[in-house]
Formats: structure tokens, sequence, C-alpha cells
């Protein structure tokens, strides 16, 4: 057990590296897809209400947690009060079950990086390229282990010479890429005349034609469930990375620093995504492209459409995806060698053996449900005419029924058992002024558990 907790050297390390598990995977093709999907700027209108209350809520909590008790999500919950301490459980469990399909889906990019890097960016744009890939035996788990290990090496070095290095490299390059690209974006033109500008209208315009309340209904909750994604909470990681976070440090200054961060890239990653395929494709086709569809079967065909430019672009970009998944998947393995560091008293190299491990096993199996161990099943949350398979099943626990779930005890046990006020002494303890307080207390007792009430029931399909 480690005497003295490690912590980030600087706010600066801290934000970075919290901005690094934010912007991930759901930021780069989820947010784009759903943005396009729910009326553009009516979406992000919504998102960013969303973000200032319900959002900024959960951050600050999860982020005082773990400042205050110096646990990981396993124990913190326990040490805040002990009835919760089955919270801790679930809340460890989220990472666990996200950790193998996640470096799967960081082995698919990585496979795309590599057959742009090497110039085979048209083979990527054909129809069969992906599914032949996924459906194979070998190549997905070796793409896998290079991805899931590399992961692993960054864990084995610490916190500040591994998470808060490699984020302190990553995060500035994968910002600067993404603004590159986003400009480049609004500069396309498509074989038709349809412009990147025409795009981007279609992201941030809002269209309100055919919205009713049912409608609205649907966006607001799209927008709630891509704020999960897009600030790691209620998966263990924030309390987690709050548990290395400086006592002197402001927290609130912290905490706005890193919505700012998210919500730009996330912004940016539409501007870079919509235009040029909306350019090649339309608006239709970019909304029949949803989720991993998108990135890795009509993008590369808006690259293979660009020219001899476009292996380049489509080589920089995947590259770019690469460091957010890589940042993302370091914050989600860290929250559980962190609990069995904290709960077991291990040792930082066991911890991260045995669980790079474990997900090595799971992630071949879930690899292998697209070959061997295939079946069809249908979820909640599958769309028509779709269905899912292993690694949906994986998702739709960890994301649509257990993050829900921590979600809401974490706000009924800082709301109703310690009360909001140990959470605003903790980030206040500096001398700072938390300018939404009021705010806090009214979403954290009474607004946030019944939006996230309302938010399982859909993923449960209930309604």
């Amino acid at each position: 057990m480690e005497k003295k907790r490690t912590s980030f050297s600087s706010s600066l390390g801290f934000i970075l590296a919290a901005a690094g598990s934010a912007v991930g995977l759901g930021n780069i093709w989820r947010f784009p897809y759903l943005a396009a999907k729910d009326g553009g700027g009516v979406f992000l209108l919504t998102y960013i209400i969303l973000a200032l209350t319900f959002g900024f809520t959960l951050i600050v909590t999860e982020i005082a947690i773990g400042r205050k008790t110096k646990q990981s999500c396993l124990t913190a919950y326990g040490r805040m009060n002990k009835k919760f301490s089955w919270l801790g459980i679930i809340a460890s469990l989220v990472p666990f079950l996200i950790l193998p399909y996640y470096s799967i889906i960081g082995g698919w990019v990585l496979k795309y990086a590599v057959a742009f890097i090497t110039g085979n960016g048209r083979a990527a744009a054909d129809d069969a390229y992906f599914g032949s890939f996924i459906t194979d035996y070998f190549p997905p788990i070796i793409f896998d282990a290079i991805f899931l290990l590399a992961t692993a090496f960054i864990i084995f070095l610490g916190v500040n010479k591994g998470i808060e290095t490699v984020s302190k490299i990553l995060m500035p390059a994968l910002l600067l890429v993404v603004i590159g690209i986003a400009i480049f974006s609004l500069t396309i033109t498509g074989e038709d005349g349809t412009t990147g500008m025409e795009g981007f209208k279609a992201f941030v315009v809002p269209d309100f034609k055919g919205i009713g309340v049912k409608d609205y209904f649907i966006i607001a909750t799209d927008a709630m469930g891509q704020l999960f994604y897009s600030i790691s909470v209620a998966m263990g990681i924030m309390i987690t990375y709050g548990s290395y976070f400086r006592d002197d440090s402001n927290l609130i200054d912290s905490v706005n620093k890193i919505e700012i961060f998210d919500t730009l890239v996330a912004f940016l990653a539409g501007v870079m995504i919509i235009p040029p395929v909306v350019a090649f494709m339309g608006v239709d086709k970019m909304k029949e492209t949803a989720g991993p569809s998108l990135m890795f079967a009509a993008l590369p065909k808006v690259f293979e459409k660009m020219g001899a430019v476009g292996n380049v672009v489509g080589a920089v970009f995947f590259v770019m995806v690469l460091f957010a998944a890589l940042t993302s998947c370091i914050s989600i393995m860290e929250a559980v060698v962190a609990s069995l560091i904290d709960r077991f008293g291990w040792s930082r190299k066991k911890a991260t053996a045995i669980e790079t491990g474990i997900a090595m096993i799971l992630s071949i199996i879930i690899c292998l449900g697209y070959n061997s161990f295939y079946f069809e099943t249908k979820l909640p949350n599958t769309a028509p005419g779709k269905s899912a398979q292993l690694l949906d099943v994986f998702d739709y626990l960890s994301n649509n029924v257990f993050m829900p779930i921590v979600a809401i005890g974490t706000c009924i046990l800082v709301g109703w058992f310690v009360k909001p006020k140990t959470i605003i002494d903790e980030v206040t303890k500096n001398g700072e002024k938390m300018g939404r307080k009021h705010l806090y207390i009214a979403m954290v007792k009474f607004i946030a558990p019944v939006m996230l009430v309302i938010l399982l029931l859909v993923s449960l399909g209930v309604f």
C-alpha cells in the first residue's frame, strides 16, 4: 500500500489529465453524429446548458470526493458514508467493463492509422474493409493487444511519470491537430459543389422544423447521455484523479477549464467531421452513418474523394483519434488499478499486471464475438433493423445501466446524507468562491437525481 498518495505536480497536469480522460472516442464520433441527428444548434445549445448545470454538478462532486478521501472510487464512497460502500463496487465495475472493449476500439483506430500512414487509405475506403477486419480472428486481437499494452505501460510508470507526462505531451498536440483539421474541413468542396461551410451550418444552426415537445425530450436525453461520455463522470475516473489533486490547488478553477476544454474539442470534432461528410455525401448520409460506421466507414470514403491529399489528412486524423483514445483509456485503466491498490494494498506493478491480464482475456472474448462467439440480440438502445453483439452488451451494461445508477447514488449520498455543504467546504477550503453554489445545491438534491432517473428509465426501454 502506498504510504503517501501521489499527487499531480501542478493544476495544469491535473487539468490536462482530466481533459485527456474526457476527450475520447465519444467526442470524436458520437458528439458530431448526435448534433447532426438532433437539429444541429438545438442539440449544441441543450448540451452547453446541461454541461454548465448537470455536468458541473457531477464533476465537482466526484473530484471533491476524491480529494477529500484521498481514495479511488472503490473505497471513496465508503469513506464518505459506510452505508454507500456498495456504490463504490458498482462505480469500479464500470471502468472494469469498459476497458476491454474500449481497447478493442482503440485497436481499430490503430489499424486505420497504420493503413493511412503506409499509404493504404484507398483500401480502407472499401465497403468490406471494416467488416472483414473485425470479423477476422487474429488481426483485431493483435491491434487490441498493442493498444492495451501501451496503456498498461503508461499506468505502470505511475501518476507523474506516466499519466501526467503523457497528458502534457498528447493533449496540446491533440488540440493543435483538431484545430488544423477543423479549419481544413471548412475549405472543402464536394463533387457536386456542396461546400464545407454548408456542412458547418448544418452542425451549428438550430433547426426547429418539426421539433415538438416529445422530440425535444429525446434531444435533451441524447445530450445528457453524451455528457456522461464527454466528462468521464459516474465511472470512477474523476474520483480517482481527484484523489491525486493537490489540497492547495483551486478546484473550481480547474473544473471550469476542464469543461471549456472538453466542450471546445467536442465542438471542433463536429467541425472536423460534419462539413466534409456533408460536402461529399449529404446530410441524409451523415445521419445514416451513426457510431463507429461514421469513423470507420464514411470518413475513409471522404478522404478517398479528396484525392492525393486525402491519404495525408486521413493519417493525421486517425493519429489524432489514436491520441484521444489513448488518453481516455489511460484514465479508465487507472480507475481500476487505483481501486485495487487502495482496497487490497497491492503494488502498482501487481495491480497493473493483473488488470491488464483480465482485460486482455475479456478483450479476446469480445473480439471473438464477431466470429466464433457471434450472436444477435436486441437491446433497448439497439437501432431499428440492427442487432447487438457482445461488444454492444458490455457497452450497454456499463454506459446505460451502471453509470446512471452510480450518478443517482452519488447525488443521493451528497444531497441527502453527507449534505452538499461537505462538498462545498472541500471545494472552498482555500478561500475560493463557488459562483454556482446555490445552483449546485438545487441540482445535486433535486434536479439531477430526477433527470438521471429519467435517463435510466429511457435506457432500460421503459419509455
